[in-house]
């Protein structure tokens, strides 16, 4: 049989041809295999869904934002997307790249900035890659996973000081500090010669410029419940370090405003190396730490300018305006001073150089939130009862005890013991019957997200937990009460994000949720369930838990909600001995990732 030979150019065409026909037709059943796919099936709705959603959360128009929050409220089925891989460590109000370019003076570009709701993006921050179920309570204490935050600069820079160190896949913690390397366990030994660490006497500290917090966790052992606080700064992480050992820590700075607490709420307030200028502005930062601190308590400086080198006219600035507010000298050991603070009557007006005055009436000293520092001296408040040390009965019977302050409130002290009643049965409920894994080592950092007087945590004396008590900025003023009873907290507006790293809490609950983005005043909304519950989610552990109690209407939009931030919610009745409506949600976070 005879043969054909064509060209080769004629070959080589024929055979480009039959490629693009292949390709072609190919193409054709691919598209069509694929608009069955989206037509008739689930995926196809919810790539749509997804698709909608990444076009709404990407725009630019703040109206794309408000369509998806409402559709999400409404229970249609769209799911918030993660954000992206590098956001991991995400804090809306404390990111770096927007507040460094706001004013230095007084360090006011390393305080809270929050964007607007329309220009933070809605979406989950994911873990870092290697992420895993922390170490749990008290072998945190010493140790963490490295990959849960993978930043080595602290490591690298403070080992030699007993900070930290890196070996195999943990973080180390050798429990050292910059003033104290040989470790925070013996110098809290050398402040005991001169303060009452052990004993009850002293219950509620904060420590200015934590580092890593081992000076706080070290004090847990004496009974003494410890605020950590520090920027997000250089040294990047150090307080997400803190909460990752399960040490109570918030990120914050001592710049232009108040901080966050109640007036005269620490019975103990440290400085370890914190580099605050004291006395700079007239004293400011100096009546600061006055106003925190409770009548008899004592004030704990190590490092600069004690007795530092060239530093002879920051030193006696540091002892003047001590004097001028009547502080007695302790001791003054090497590079570290300890002074009391008086507990009788104030012995301002007097002839000082800083010029120091006592505030006037007007000033409510426990105002804290947004609020910006004095230069005055906050009087104590008048109450029926003694809240000085010395005075406000010693750790644990101080928990129980009706506090001073809560006497300025109507009918307070009727309330908080009714308060105090009703969350001894409600934490039992949670317990016995909602399978929450409180009392066991799974659950060390909690939070109460509307605390009022603290009862829930109150009730959580028995466990190895530690609880940041939340009292709402615009609800009344009851965190001097929850520090009256020996616990710790701080004010927020949870139409903002909070002030700490992703991933903090093991378990977050809250009651009344809805109540926390309404004014008081007027009950008009002032922001969504669905930007709470996001924010929620970024200082959720993954395979944590969230407790919400509210109305069956509020619990029902809550579930939709949380079924759209991938949690596995369940609703419960409340305990059988209360009264009202309410329901309990009960969730937890999926442990995803990217």
């Amino acid at each position: 049989m005879g043969h054909i030979n064509l060209p080769a150019s004629k070959r080589v065409n024929t055979t480009r041809q039959w490629r693009m026909l292949d390709l072609v037709i190919a193409s054709f059943f691919g598209l069509v295999f694929l608009f069955f796919v989206l037509v008739f099936t689930p995926l196809g709705d919810s790539l749509a869904a997804s698709g909608r959603q990444t076009l709404l959360r990407s725009g630019s128009d703040p109206r794309q934002r408000h369509r998806l929050v409402a559709a999400i409220e409404l229970g249609q089925q769209m799911s918030v997307e993660a954000c992206p891989a590098d956001m991991a460590d995400h804090m809306p109000c404390e990111d770096p790249r927007l507040n460094s370019q706001l004013s230095r003076e007084m360090n006011y570009y390393r305080e809270r900035h929050c964007p607007p709701p329309e220009d933070t993006p809605l979406c989950l921050v994911p873990p870092p890659s290697g992420y895993r179920i922390p170490v749990q309570w008290p072998e945190s204490l010493h140790k963490i996973w490295h990959d849960n935050m993978p930043h080595d600069k602290i490591a690298e820079r403070k080992g030699h000081q007993g900070w930290m160190k890196l070996e195999g896949p943990h973080f180390i913690f050798p429990g050292g500090g910059t003033m104290f390397p040989d470790g925070a366990e013996q110098y809290i030994e050398k402040l005991a010669q001169y303060i009452p660490i052990s004993g009850g006497t002293l219950r509620t500290a904060l420590d200015m410029g934590c580092g890593v917090a081992s000076f706080g966790g070290y004090l847990l052992s004496k009974n003494i419940l410890t605020m950590s606080f520090a920027p997000r700064d250089s040294h990047k992480s150090q307080i997400q370090f803190a909460l990752e050992r399960g040490v109570p820590a918030l990120v914050a700075m001592l710049g232009t405003r108040r901080l966050p607490f109640p007036s005269f709420g620490f019975d103990l307030v440290h400085c370890s190396r914190c580099l605050i200028p004291f006395t700079a502005y007239n004293g400011t930062y100096f009546i600061e730490v006055d106003r925190l601190l409770r009548p008899g308590g004592y004030v704990v400086i190590s490092g600069p300018p004690v007795q530092w080198p060239k530093q002879d006219k920051e030193w006696s600035d540091l002892q003047a305006v001590a004097r001028a507010l009547c502080y007695e000298l302790i001791a003054v050991d090497g590079n570290t001073v300890i002074w009391k603070k008086p507990t009788g009557d104030l012995c301002l007006p007097n002839q000082n150089e800083f010029g120091l005055e006592l505030c006037d009436d007007s000033d409510d000293p426990s105002y804290a939130w947004y609020f910006k520092l004095k230069k005055c001296v906050a009087k104590p408040p008048l109450v029926k009862g003694e809240y000085a040390i010395g005075m406000i009965p010693k750790w644990p019977e101080r928990l129980t005890a009706t506090p001073p302050r809560s006497t300025l409130l109507k009918n307070g002290a009727d309330v908080y013991e009714a308060d105090t009643k009703r969350w001894v049965r409600r934490v039992a409920y949670y317990k016995h019957s909602l399978n929450i894994k409180l009392g066991t080592p799974a659950i060390r950092n909690v939070m109460d997200m509307n605390a009022l007087f603290g009862g829930f945590a109150a009730a959580l004396k028995s466990d190895p937990v530690w609880v940041m008590n939340v009292v709402p900025a615009r609800k009344p003023s009851t965190l001097d009460v929850v520090f009256d009873r020996g616990l710790i907290g701080v004010y927020h507006d949870w139409c903002e994000p909070f002030s700490t790293y992703p991933r903090t809490y093991d378990l977050i609950h809250v009651a009344s949720i809805e109540s926390l983005t309404k004014d008081p005043a007027s009950g008009k909304r002032r922001c969504n369930l669905v930007d709470l519950m996001v924010e929620i989610d970024r200082i959720l552990r993954p395979e944590g838990t969230v407790v919400v109690r509210d109305t069956p209407e509020v619990i029902d939009k809550v579930a939709r909600i949380a079924r759209a931030v991938q949690w596995r919610p369940t609703i419960y009745d409340k305990e059988p001995e209360s009264h009202g409506r309410d329901k309990i949600l009960v969730a937890t976070k999926t442990f995803w990732k990217l």
